[in-house]
């Protein structure tokens, strides 16, 4: 994987080796391009030591579709390529939920959505409480996964505690039903320094989620349909 086209091509051919619904193609490609620049850019993170305790932490929240976090966890070396051929096969470690004790660079399991950001407020509290302050922790969701109450909860609570070391990258893909209009000024209001910027803009990525010295928490929304 040595492109972005060379990128895009793997997730088509993860997406083509599950079946049915399980597919959830559009899920993953549209998170693609924010995974990479994480992975290439952002992220301080070891694939030879995944349990570095200094390491900043990603959660996947939008569990649904892993076929793009698998690809690039590869890429960057967590585990052997030879493990794609067999996503969503039986025995397989790379099934249709990214699996935290099968698949090495995951940090929880997810799949289940509207949890994800809520179980990043607590990473994020526990890497302060432990000392870490230089490790962030990032938390990808998607706008429709927004609709889930526990996300504004955690929303809520991540200024209120300080959590500048947090970040939530909303991939908005335009497949909610409730209309996001007004979410970056949402969340400013509640204390948050919300951006929304082009989701396939890598250099925009990287300049959104560059934050590692800030002091509130982060909120970058990837429209993945292109910014003017």
């Amino acid at each position: 994987m040595k492109t972005l086209h060379d990128a895009r091509e793997e997730v088509v051919r993860l997406a083509a080796l599950a079946t049915g619904d399980e597919k959830h193609f559009a899920s993953s490609e549209s998170t693609l391009d924010v995974l990479l620049v994480l992975y290439e850019r952002i992220l301080r993170h070891d694939p030879t030591r995944p349990a570095w305790e200094e390491r900043d932490r990603f959660l996947l929240s939008k569990g649904h579709g892993p076929a793009a976090f698998f690809a690039v966890l590869a890429h960057r070396g967590f585990f052997p390529q030879d493990w794609l051929a067999g996503f969503m096969t039986r025995g397989s470690r790379l099934g249709g939920h990214p699996d935290r004790l099968l698949v090495p660079g995951v940090e929880v399991s997810t799949g289940s959505l509207g949890h994800g950001l809520a179980m990043g407020v607590g990473v994020a509290l526990a890497l302060r409480a432990k000392g870490l302050l230089a490790a962030r922790t990032f938390v990808l969701t998607g706008d429709a996964e927004l609709n889930e109450g526990s996300n504004w909860e955690a929303f809520l609570a991540a200024p209120a505690l300080g959590l500048g070391n947090l970040t939530a990258i909303v991939v908005d893909n335009h497949s909610s039903t409730v209309p996001l209009t007004g979410l970056e000024p949402a969340l400013r209001a509640l204390g948050w320094d919300a951006m929304r910027i082009d989701g396939r803009d890598h250099d925009a990525l990287e300049a959104g989620l560059d934050r590692r010295h800030a002091t509130t928490p982060t909120a970058v929304i990837a429209d993945v349909r292109r910014v003017n």
